[in-house]
């Protein structure tokens, strides 16, 4: 495969310049299409040729094919096709062809280019609308906007999967509702989903069932149940089935937890493939700066005494009742000791995830509904949430509230092109609320009821380190972070003026608008305080073609959100971007590059992708992300978390010398900066490479 040969060429420095060969990369990509791409797609002599196959032989959903005139998607195909799309990068084509493009049901002929696809998706999200879907081919085609990968994949397909990326279950404590939990899970994994759960309510190990005292198992067991389930339950082959559980700090099964990840620990309790999350409130960071000791809590018995579940109070208020309380079970513990253990827990395996929950539910604006108990398997997705009650056959259940995450992603470089950036966000949350109109998830009724009823999105970003390198802007700088204050302050205001207009167009808004803090006019008024426009005249050039919101804007636009309402409960949230980032040509998500030229396995053989843009002018702007002091990236992710009303998926980089101490710190500093959640921690070996930066 002499495309493979022309990408790891880049590698080897010119004999004249001693610098990597980077357009090698270009090469690559050209080779693949003329000796792969092109020799195996499938040839159609017309469109009506084409998409009569994809139809017949049951590839393409005619459905939304057919609320269309021939005529008008043969001017929409045109229109995709004369824009001339090229693949900046090898890794970006071949990720395409390789996972997103349809291919005959053998495998081994391609049904669909570029452009089809992007057609495919233009199509559906203009439910009938020409004009509409000629809008969305314009967003699509140019990368402003890139759906996430279940909604880019899977539209229009006949046989696809689910459209949207995953979703959050609330497990309540009776077998009933375990049962039921573990069955949607695998049910919502069957189409694609990543299943996270918030196993806070289960009672702990040894605890009463039916008044008999030492007899339950805890969270344990039911985490390994669904370990098991992911390994086999998956998209037909395409997606591997993917679980989070979330536990509360304070629970009393909390070590255990932990220890399904230990390498060193049981197999009988060890949960390889599973993700586990630690919910903290304030209360156990202040237990741990005191060195003071500390009490587990035993959910079953809280809500006997309370009448209320464990996590549905707010703990850091109670915590000194509960203490005080004799009808309280608890159990001593050191919350330095666990503090630590957490940390070395993340040094073997990468887990757990955090979410401080204290500095989510003082800036949610739905806590009037309920606190945000959880997150997702990105620890991104950050709403409220209501736990079903499953009563026995016969019964009517009582049908809660659980979420799903419908996400897509603004490329800030090619954002930043929009000719009206204003009318980029509003397309963009049209697209979000077309996929969660026409999601309809059957075998999940909670996660049906709460996407019919609080019309949650979430709207994230991917490419700034890229367009800051291509500034010659540093990531970790005051200009960097003062150019994402803007960008993203934008992207709020934006968003909520759109999901306000909406509201205000239909007369309908989410589940819990009547009494959350955008109702009374609370939630935006630190927009009325501070300006989030440009200080320096480098930020105020990148921004000059476009209408930065002022304070007078946003005291406007609180004013209308309080007279008409919102018709998204949640607009915002920042995704890791893994694969569409390839597409894309994009750096991941808001995070640094990890390598200036990433290395993946392919077979045999490597391939490379060269950071966006990447040329000798922007080489060291290009800083690794473990070549950061991470409180940089802190600093950076929260200033943009005051823009987002979900969360960021913030994944910090160690090395191997650190110390949990070192881990414990960023996360402590974190902490105090507001950060919401902590997503991956990744760990690189010391030993003695090459040197990149002073290799070129």
């Amino acid at each position: 495969m002499k495309y493979i040969e022309l990408n790891n060429q880049m590698l080897q420095r010119d004999a004249k310049t001693g610098q990597y060969q980077l357009d090698k990369d270009k090469e690559a990509t050209k080779d693949y299409f003329l000796n792969n791409v092109n020799l195996n797609t499938v040839f159609f002599h017309t469109l009506k040729e084409k998409l009569d196959y994809l139809v017949e032989n049951n590839y393409y959903d005619e459905t939304y094919l057919n609320k269309y005139s021939f005529k008008d998607l043969k001017k929409l195909y045109k229109f995709i096709y004369n824009k001339k799309f090229r693949f900046q990068s090898f890794m970006s084509a071949q990720m395409f062809y390789e996972r997103y493009a349809m291919r005959t049901n053998d495998g081994k002929r391609i049904l669909e280019r570029y452009e089809d696809r992007i057609a495919a998706n233009a199509i559906v999200l203009g439910n009938g609308d020409i004009d509409k879907a000629f809008k969305f081919a314009e967003l699509l085609i140019t990368q402003q906007y890139q759906p996430a990968t279940p909604t880019f994949m899977n539209i229009m397909k006949k046989r696809g999967g689910n459209f949207v990326s995953c979703f959050l279950l609330e497990v309540d404590d009776s077998l009933n509702d375990l049962n039921a939990a573990e069955g949607y899970a695998k049910q919502l994994s069957k189409v694609g989903g990543g299943v996270a759960l918030n196993i806070s309510k289960i009672r702990a190990k040894n605890e009463s069932i039916q008044g008999v005292e030492g007899i339950a198992s805890g969270v344990v067991p039911f985490m390994k149940s669904l370990d098991q389930s992911a390994r086999w339950i998956n998209q037909l082959g395409s997606r591997q089935g993917a679980f989070a559980t979330y536990l509360n700090v304070f629970h009393a099964d909390i070590f255990d937890f932990l220890d399904t990840k230990r390498i060193s620990g049981d197999e009988d309790i060890r949960c390889k493939t599973l993700s586990l999350g630690v919910v903290i409130p304030d209360k156990f960071i202040q237990l741990a700066a005191e060195d003071k000791v500390g009490y587990l809590f035993y959910p079953h018995n809280i809500k006997n005494v309370y009448g209320k579940h464990f996590d549905e109070m707010n703990i850091t208020d109670m915590y000194d009742e509960w203490v005080a309380n004799p009808k309280i079970i608890k159990k001593e513990f050191n919350p330095r000791q666990l503090l630590s253990s957490i940390a070395s827990t993340l040094l073997e395996s990468g887990y757990p995830y955090i979410m401080f929950s204290d500095n989510v539910n003082r800036v949610h604006a739905n806590n009037n509904v309920s606190q945000v108990k959880f997150s997702n398997l990105c620890s991104e997705i950050l709403q409220y949430s209501v736990a079903s009650e499953h009563t026995d056959h016969g019964e009517e259940d009582n049908i809660g509230l659980d979420i799903s995450c419908n996400l897509g992603s603004l490329n800030i470089i090619n954002a930043m092109e929009a000719n009206d950036f204003g009318e980029m966000i509003s397309l963009s949350l049209d697209a979000l609320n077309e996929v969660s109109k026409i999601s309809d998830v059957k075998n999940a009724p909670a996660v049906n009821r709460a996407n019919k009823e609080s019309h949650s999105v979430g709207l994230g970003a991917m490419n700034l380190h890229g367009f800051l390198a291509n500034n010659g802007i540093p990531y970790d700088s005051e200009l960097g972070i003062e150019f994402a204050d803007v960008f993203f302050s934008m992207v709020k205001y934006y968003g909520l003026k759109r999901s306000m207009e909406i509201a205000k167009e239909t007369g309908i808004t989410y589940y819990g608008f009547e009494g959350s803090k955008y109702a009374d006019g609370s939630q935006l008024q630190s927009y009325l305080v501070e300006n989030h426009i440009p200080k320096s005249d480098k930020i105020a050039v990148l921004f000059e073609k476009h209408n930065v919101p002022t304070k007078e804007d946003w005291k406007k636009l609180s004013d209308d959100i309080q007279q008409y309402g919102l018709y998204n409960s949640y607009i915002n949230a920042i995704a890791p971007t893994g694969s569409i980032s390839y597409i894309q040509n994009s750096t991941a998500s808001i995070l640094p590059v990890v390598d200036k030229i990433e290395e993946r396995p392919q077979g045999k053989s490597k391939v490379y992708f060269p950071a966006p843009n990447l040329n000798p002018r922007n080489w060291f702007l290009y800083k690794e992300a473990y070549d950061y002091d991470q409180r940089k990236l802190v600093d950076m992710i929260s200033t943009i978390q005051k823009h987002v009303d979900q969360g960021i998926s913030f994944t910090y980089f160690m090395k191997d010398t650190d110390t949990t101490r070192d881990i414990n710190n960023i996360q402590l500093y974190a902490y105090s900066k507001g950060i919401k959640t902590m997503y991956y921690m990744r760990t690189k070996r010391t030993k003695m490479e090459e040197c990149l930066s002073c290799a070129i």
